[in-house]
């Protein structure tokens, strides 16, 4: 794998992009605006996710890299719980709930997956480079 200079040319910081916009799509389509409390949380996580990626990049060390997208993996399963209630209130259709609970899945896995590369590779950050 060669070296990625920037988190804009990561994978899962690109889905978690889309999600985010996808997320965005729903508050502003749908009367979720209107109930705030649930609209500010799901937005929130949703952001959460690609920012995360994109502060644990920017720290140049694979650990804190790892704690991180650990904490991006979460910020997932909590925007997956908030679909549920967005669903469960009659703001997305079941097509649009089911596929959105299977991009947070796969998209979860992803996330996983990179730890695992990250904590199996010899490369451990330019901050560590002399």
């Amino acid at each position: 794998m060669g070296t990625i200079k920037r988190f804009e040319y990561l994978e899962i910081w690109k889905l978690s992009r889309e999600l985010c916009k996808e997320v965005y799509h729903i508050v502003e389509s749908t009367h979720l605006k209107n109930n705030f409390k649930l609209c500010s949380q799901i937005d929130g996580s949703s952001g959460s996710i690609m920012d995360n990626i994109a502060e644990g990049f920017e720290r140049n060390g694979n650990r804190e890299f790892i704690q991180f997208l650990s904490i991006a993996k979460a910020s997932c399963g909590e925007t997956r719980s908030q679909l549920y209630r967005v669903y469960d209130r009659n703001f997305i259709s079941q097509g649009k709930f089911e596929t959105l609970i299977e991009v947070t899945e796969t998209f979860s896995k992803k996330i996983n997956s990179f730890i695992k590369y990250l904590n199996t590779t010899d490369l451990k950050g330019t901050k560590y480079k002399p």
